[in-house]
């Protein structure tokens, strides 16, 4: 299968191709959102969106929703191919905070760093759960912080690759 790549017994499709599907998704089209570049490693992503006739609130401003929208499903998305198919990966919550009006073209560099990714693995190890936080930061034209966004996940082994159901 072209774009598709082998990770254990699931096929996962490929950070290019991923990102081309993202951007036709009626969501993210119709909000002005655009997904600019995922990294082949999927250790990065750089979103964007901007303000057009549909996407604005009543002050010509982006809407809240569409801000948070943006960000929404890349942390999840990027530590399953990140860890593999033997992770579970959950949103648990997320907050935004609004510091600026948002207009024009915002964007946001979303990143795993490898510390991150090594720490999860870790705590992961003994089969128990782990929360870990990450955050997003919303950048206008100038550079400027529009808003802020704080995720915190759920990762856990699966029931298969813990170490109770090795053992058994």
């Amino acid at each position: 299968m072209r774009g598709a790549v082998e990770s254990g017994m699931a096929r996962r499709i490929s950070a290019s191709l991923f990102r081309h599907l993202m951007n036709l998704w009626p969501p993210y089209r119709g909000a002005g959102i655009r997904v600019r570049r995922i990294a082949s490693d999927w250790t990065a992503v750089r979103v964007e969106l901007r303000a057009g006739l549909f996407n604005r609130n009543y002050l010509g401003t982006h809407f809240g929703g569409s801000l948070f929208a943006m960000t929404d499903p890349f942390h999840v998305l990027m530590l399953l191919h990140v860890l593999g198919d033997d992770y579970l990966v959950w949103d648990l919550s997320s907050a935004i905070e609004y510091l600026k009006p948002g207009r024009g073209t915002v964007g946001a560099d979303i990143r795993l760093e490898a510390g991150d990714v090594a720490a999860i693995r870790r705590d992961a190890a003994a089969g128990g759960r782990v929360v870990r936080e990450f955050g997003v930061e919303i950048r206008d034209g100038e550079g400027e912080l529009v808003a802020t966004i704080r995720k915190q996940l759920y990762v856990r082994l699966k029931k298969r690759a813990r170490p109770a159901a090795a053992a058994a």
